[in-house]
């Protein structure tokens, strides 16, 4: 699932609180059964995230939330793998319109091998072994 953000607009608590029951319908239509078995989400500590709706809403959802080290930004691997890669891709490009940067977005999200997403888990292995292994900071 891929959220755009509008110009000017924070993400709040109330917005990440949304974001998160429109992710659960997500999971329920793509992968069908995987509500059961059980959902980890690792998130940072952005204050939006740590808000009581959110936490409130990840428990309504079932989600079971991972423990992120403080001032371990790194850990997601949004932050590591994902957007170090997509910025690489959109790196000097000229966009007329909102829409064409979510078009080029979603393009490259497209393009990518279906272990992509699999191999930024893969390395969050040893990330989070580092994080242990230097108490909790990278």
């Amino acid at each position: 699932m891929v959220d755009y953000l509008e110009h000017g607009r924070t993400i709040t608590g109330e917005y990440y609180s949304q974001l998160l029951i429109r992710l659960r319908e997500a999971i329920k239509l793509k992968r069908r059964g995987k509500l059961r078995k059980g959902v980890l989400m690792l998130q940072d500590n952005a204050p939006s995230h740590t808000s009581r709706l959110a936490i409130a809403t990840l428990q309504q959802c079932g989600f079971e939330l991972l423990p992120h080290p403080p001032y371990s930004p790194d850990m997601a691997p949004s932050d590591y793998y994902l957007f170090p890669q997509l910025k690489e891709e959109l790196r000097g490009k000229r966009f007329e319109t909102d829409d064409d940067v979510m078009t080029a977005v979603e393009q490259w999200f497209y393009d990518q091998e279906k272990v992509f997403l699999k191999n930024s888990l893969m390395k969050l292995e040893k990330r989070w072994q580092k994080c242990i292994d230097k108490s909790g900071t990278m």
